[in-house]
């Protein structure tokens, strides 16, 4: 699953013990694993192998330049939602023709950044996007590849509310039932070539059964066009693929693409897929250093110097991250990092940061072994949707970004200071 293991009762990244990073780093502080995230990228290349695939990182789950570097030396392309996003995979050296661009809201400036570029496909989300992409396009004499994001109306069960892309009532993509009509009329543009279809259901999708359903209501799509005379050469089938939290609760790469691989092979097209979460998120740990202990009426707080501003997704989405001491001890090694797991003497708790919001919390009601101020505390499964979600509400500075490399770690993002946070306002 990860490099993050427990040796002789302390936690290490790869070779590197965990506190000698803090030590010298500081807290709150992200720290990643190049093994981890190169591992996770060659499950997904080698099981939809059979494809020969373009996979496309998608950069908004964790987009800090090193992990970009590492992911283009893996072999990646990359799924982008911005022009900050384009930028970022421009200056780590991708090659234009392997990034994606989607999002419902492109702006102008976004647009012609990318055509500027030479990007391989836009990921169009509504009909007036696309004859904006052919208006722009025509003004640079160029011609933009376009792929139709169609709404195929599937749904997940686990899925956030919040994260759940693929049923009509979302602002995502076009109705599945106007997708033709809107093919045929495409066909018209001078400058935009509609060539491609784009699919994304949400995430995390923790069944192969959805992607089944919606590459089928695709792919049928596809042939009703071919009839028509209009040829799709190129599926983007999306990304959303479920990643660990609790250790058993996401299919693997195999498991995937067992289920998807057999209904594309010999159709003759272009495959791209946009992991992104399951790339990184086992690949990140954020560690927070223990300031208080609180009681407060039949409830104990834990409370840490990392808050919702580091990592929003447990208020945000009530998502589940395994909390466990950074250095427990032999006897306290966790097991597993099931959200059920108990050891004799531990205590239920809140953790919890410093910020002025009752949401401002970590984990809820979580049995954890007894903590004095000064331990330190690893939050796991926090690579994806970690940092790349932080914010500097209250004032605070972001954290350290650290990546681990065999025995040798750096700092990739240094923490930001006072300074930083009112350098735009002087």
């Amino acid at each position: 699953m990860d490099y993050f293991q427990y040796r002789r009762g302390k936690l290490y990244c790869e070779n590197v013990a965990v506190d000698d990073i803090v030590r010298s780093a500081g807290t709150p502080a992200y720290i990643y694993s190049k093994a981890t995230l190169g591992v996770h990228f060659q499950r997904f290349a080698r099981a939809f192998a059979p494809l020969q695939p373009l996979i496309c990182y998608s950069v908004k789950s964790c987009g800090n330049l090193a992990i970009l570097r590492e992911l283009r030396r893996c072999g990646s392309g990359f799924d982008v939602v911005s022009g900050g996003e384009l930028f970022r995979a421009l200056q780590i050296g991708a090659d234009p023709a392997t990034i994606v661009f989607a999002g419902v809201g492109k702006t102008d400036r976004e647009i012609n950044e990318a055509l500027a570029a030479g990007i391989g496909w836009f990921n169009i989300e509504s009909e007036e996007e696309f004859w904006n992409l052919d208006r722009l396009a025509s003004l640079r004499g160029v011609v933009a590849q376009a792929a139709l994001r169609v709404n195929p109306d599937v749904s997940s069960r686990g899925t956030h509310r919040k994260t759940l892309t693929g049923k009509k009532e979302t602002k995502f993509g076009i109705d599945i039932n106007r997708a033709a009509d809107f093919y045929s009329q495409a066909s018209r543009a001078a400058h935009a070539r509609l060539h491609a279809l784009h699919l994304h259901i949400g995430s995390p999708i923790q069944s192969p059964r959805p992607f089944v359903n919606a590459i089928g209501k695709a792919l049928a799509l596809i042939d009703r066009l071919a009839r028509r005379g209009m040829v799709i050469d190129t599926i983007d089938i999306g990304g959303g693929f479920a990643a660990f939290y609790e250790g058993n609760e996401a299919p693997s790469a195999a498991e995937y693409a067992a289920a998807i691989v057999p209904l594309l092979v010999g159709r003759n097209l272009r495959v791209i897929l946009e992991p992104g979460r399951s790339i990184s998120c086992n690949a990140g740990i954020l560690v927070s250093r223990v300031q208080y202990a609180k009681q407060g009426g039949k409830k104990k707080f834990i409370i840490v110097d990392a808050a919702m501003n580091d990592l929003i997704r447990p208020t945000l989405y009530e998502s589940y991250h395994f909390i466990w001491p950074v250095n427990p001890g032999p006897a306290r090694v966790p097991p597993r990092r099931l959200s059920s797991l108990r050891i004799p003497g531990d205590e239920k708790v809140d953790v919890v940061g410093p910020i002025c919001e009752s949401g401002d919390y970590l984990a809820r009601d979580r049995w954890l072994p007894v903590l004095q101020r000064g331990a330190l505390l690893a939050v796991f499964s926090t690579g994806a949707y970690g940092f790349a979600m932080s914010s500097q509400y209250n004032t605070r500075p972001r954290a350290v970004e650290v990546l681990v490399d065999g025995s040798v770690w750096r700092v990739i993002r240094r923490r930001e200071t006072y300074r930083d946070l009112i350098a735009g306002e002087e």
